[in-house]
């Protein structure tokens, strides 16, 4: 067996080359006092190729339509073979993938690593970290219940906010002008192949990176980088004191990311999936949705600000963070390494590490309820209003039409105007299109009592100067 297997690595390797290769990168030297810090990087590629090769077993059986999607994952999760367990390493894979690149950025940034001459080893890496969160995100949607459909809600009316483009933005995360089929189809084709095939160019280049530069030493006080003598010295450090990456250091790598991939797969059979809860249906406004825990944070900064500074917090927050990542190694590329002379690295970590976990807890105790307000109905819609059409604005209010529909020049966009639409469609057919729904409107037939089903029709056809029924005479 043993002259089999080393016969077929010769055959191999006469045709690909892999000694000449892959064999230099493998064995390339490292400073050799290297250590467990520098496991989490490798940990971070480990857990995004689980996140890979599970994915594509579930989209074997996920079906992306809206009609289908939700019933395809609950057959996944209790009926398919090993479902449970594959959809379940998905969802605590994306977990540990989150924490690891963001233990590795804390790792990069602490030490110092990001200095000359590794600056853009730090922007691929700020890149796969915001790669990874839109994965994460894109991953929620698909599940298709409640929460992914008032996530995607939240997050067009978050890019909405954008001064000049914030309508086209809000228009592309939706692929339409509300949440449909056109949504979920566009963030399927995101999260399966236009993030990964991104992240695979990116996980390239940064490999690349490390190998050309080196894998930065462990930092020491009073030895600070200097670009003029900073790679000779380094050079001058492997040849001295530097080992084989492969197996002097990669042996630590190994054995935690089996630890992580070992730890991921008891999760997934011990504890399992989360519930999916119910299916998306934006009839429910009081939906008590949330997100996935790596961003519960962030929806108690949404959830805990005035009013008055929420534009300013969801547009210049993100932008702010953007900014200070990408600018970091051009701002500071040389001087100390060392965390003991950069204490203000140290204070801006716990002092982040410190909000997040604040602001985790109120996002895990805080109950919440998308809101979607729009402006009240103008007095010359509700003025003239009486009996049955006058009750029926309430309901219009309270069933949420207003936040999609506007009338007399106030309410939302994403569906027909409708300030003279009875003229325009009969009652029997504002009653089926309320009842049955129809091209981007949902369906209310299941959310809505005959009694305000009444109101609701008259208070539509009073738009268009229409003869109320009996009821509202």
């Amino acid at each position: 067996m043993k002259r089999f297997v080393l016969g077929l690595w010769r055959w191999l390797d006469e045709r690909l080359g892999w000694s000449q290769t892959l064999w230099p990168i493998v064995a390339h030297p490292v400073p050799r006092n290297i250590n467990w810090w520098y496991v989490f990087g490798s940990a971070t590629l480990v857990a995004f190729i689980m996140q890979v090769v599970t994915g594509v077993a579930l989209a074997f059986t996920y079906v992306p339509a809206p009609i289908s999607a939700y019933e395809s994952l609950q057959w996944i999760t209790h009926q398919a073979l090993l479902g449970s367990v594959v959809r379940g390493i998905h969802y605590f894979g994306a977990s540990a993938m989150v924490i690891l690149i963001v233990v590795h950025m804390i790792r990069t940034f602490l030490m110092g690593a990001y200095k000359f001459p590794r600056e853009l080893n730090w922007l691929t890496g700020v890149l796969l970290f915001v790669l990874t969160l839109g994965m994460a995100f894109t991953g929620q949607l698909l599940r298709w219940n409640q929460d992914a459909y008032w996530a995607v809600v939240v997050a067009a009316e978050q890019a909405a906010r954008v001064p000049l483009i914030g309508h086209i933005l809000a228009y592309i995360v939706f692929a339409g002008p509300t949440v449909g089929g056109g949504t979920l189809t566009r963030f399927y084709a995101t999260h399966v192949f236009l993030l990964p095939a991104l992240m695979f160019l990116l996980i390239g280049i940064h490999l690349y990176l490390v190998v050309r530069h080196g894998i930065s030493e462990p930092p020491q006080a009073g030895r600070p980088v200097d670009r003029a003598t900073y790679q000779r010295w380094y050079q001058e450090l492997l040849h001295r004191d530097g080992v084989p990456f492969w197996p002097e250091a990669a042996w630590r790598d190994l054995l935690f990311a089996i630890a992580v991939g070992a730890g991921v797969l008891v999760l997934a059979i011990i504890v399992g999936p989360p519930d999916l809860g119910r299916p998306a249906d934006p009839t429910i406004l009081q939906a008590y949705p949330r997100p996935d825990w790596y961003f519960l944070w962030y929806f108690a900064v949404l959830a805990l600000i005035p009013p008055q500074l929420e534009s300013w917090v969801i547009v210049g927050f993100p932008l702010l963070v953007g900014l200070v990542l990408l600018l970091l190694p051009f701002v500071a590329p040389l001087g100390e390494r060392s965390p003991i002379r950069r204490p203000w690295a140290v204070g801006v970590v716990g002092l982040a590490l410190i909000s997040v976990a604040a602001l985790l807890h109120e996002g895990i105790r805080a109950p919440w309820s998308p809101e979607l307000p729009t402006a009240p109905l103008p007095a010359s819609v509700t003025a003239s209003l009486q009996g049955s059409a006058q009750q029926g604005a309430v309901v219009f209010q309270e069933k949420g039409c207003h936040n999609c529909h506007t009338i007399a020049g106030t309410g939302g966009q994403r569906g027909p105007d409708l300030t003279a639409i009875g003229r325009r469609l009969s009652r029997d057919q504002l009653i089926w299109r309320i009842l049955y729904g129809g091209t981007n409107m949902p369906a209310y037939g299941a959310n809505i009592q005959p009694d305000e089903l009444a109101a609701l029709v008259d208070f539509l056809m009073a738009q268009g100067g229409a003869v109320p029924s009996a009821a509202a005479r």
